[in-house]
């Protein structure tokens, strides 16, 4: 096929790329680049006959309209958006900017130029959070978004699951689990606390360190969006996880070992950096996904075990400097959303 990305210069994006052009499709990528948009994560593809990228907003409609007119996608698998739950504490607009108007701007676009596939790529986020023995969330777990970024990704697949009743475009939502690997912008919670090991600086862990994520390696994410454009079903949701449940501060210390065995420090265990922080506002306690249906259905499962995951992250941060060096010497790591209860 014909597959226009969206936000394909950044972490989850890029991997997407590397999939569908692996997987025989050409790709047209359009990304704004903004901070955590990067065109040197789609090097290893930039020189292939069938990959092309144009810098755009998915908020400028004219700019979207002479892509759709010039490319003539037959499918969408859309990743553009705003995803850092602090920053959205801080500056919530962007997000409702980007994540709503902006999918907007695509669904009304994908419907003219009849799309044959619109993959919306969500979050579990939407959920809102569980208890210690609640069931995972699936496809029909109820939305009760508790951030500005989960709402307005909330606000978006209901847009997406619109514009499928109402207009009859061929919509697929996905939502998945917390996403690691490489390429990830060093703000969130694996990077950080890579980089900031290797600097010798405290690792902060929010609150307790246990709060509970499900992790899923990206390029297993990837190919799960792949199986959606190519065999979802339109009208669907499918929820992707790996059922790699860990604490944050779990998932600290995992790294922390396996950093003391491939680059030990001169003294001491990385696991002494470790240092409790002030919790994030309205901090979601935790998130588990059900993957039966898409696993059942399209048949995808996820190929790559938590351990050797890890492992591959931290084998390739520590192999690329070069590419996260120069994003934590302009301020990646600061910490955001802190502004609750301010003005």
């Amino acid at each position: 096929m014909k597959i226009l990305v969206t936000g394909g210069a950044g972490f989850i994006g890029s991997a997407v790329v590397r999939a569908a052009i692996k997987a025989g499709h050409s790709v047209m990528n359009i990304d704004c680049l903004t901070y955590a948009g990067n065109k040197a994560n789609n090097a290893d593809v930039a020189g292939h006959k069938g990959y092309s990228f144009a810098q755009v907003d998915i908020c400028d409609a004219g700019a979207l309209a002479r892509v759709f007119e010039t490319y003539a996608p037959e499918a969408v698998i859309h990743l553009a958006a705003e995803s850092h739950v602090d920053r959205s504490i801080d500056g919530p607009d962007v997000f409702i900017q980007t994540n709503i108007a902006g999918t907007v701007n695509l669904l009304q676009l994908s419907k003219a130029h009849e799309i044959s596939k619109f993959v919306h790529v969500s979050t579990d986020e939407v959920y809102g959070d569980l208890g210690p023995h609640d069931p995972p969330f699936h496809p029909g777990t109820a939305y009760d978004p508790h951030s500005p970024y989960a709402a307005s990704k909330a606000a978006s697949d209901h847009m997406a699951r619109a514009w499928h009743r109402t207009y009859g475009l061929p919509v697929v939502v996905t939502n998945c689990s917390n996403n690691y690997g490489p390429y990830q912008y060093p703000e969130k919670l694996i990077p950080v606390t890579l980089i900031k090991a290797l600097a010798g600086e405290p690792i902060p862990i929010y609150g307790a360190g246990d709060n509970i994520r499900d992790w899923l390696y990206v390029d297993d994410h990837a190919s799960a969006l792949l199986a959606a454009a190519e065999r979802g079903v339109p009208g669907q949701t499918y929820c992707i996880g790996a059922s790699r449940e860990q604490t944050n501060l779990n998932l600290a210390r995992k790294i922390c070992r396996i950093l003391d065995a491939k680059r030990p420090r001169a003294s001491g265990a990385y696991a002494d950096l470790i240092r409790f922080v002030t919790d994030r506002p309205g901090h979601d306690r935790r998130y588990a996904i059900d993957s039966s249906k898409i696993e059942t259905e399209l048949g995808w499962r996820p190929q790559t075990g938590f351990e050797n995951g890890l492992s591959k992250t931290v084998d390739w941060y520590l192999a690329n400097q070069d590419w996260w060096q120069p994003l934590i010497d302009a301020g990646a790591a600061a910490r955001q959303g802190q502004a609750a209860g301010k003005g």
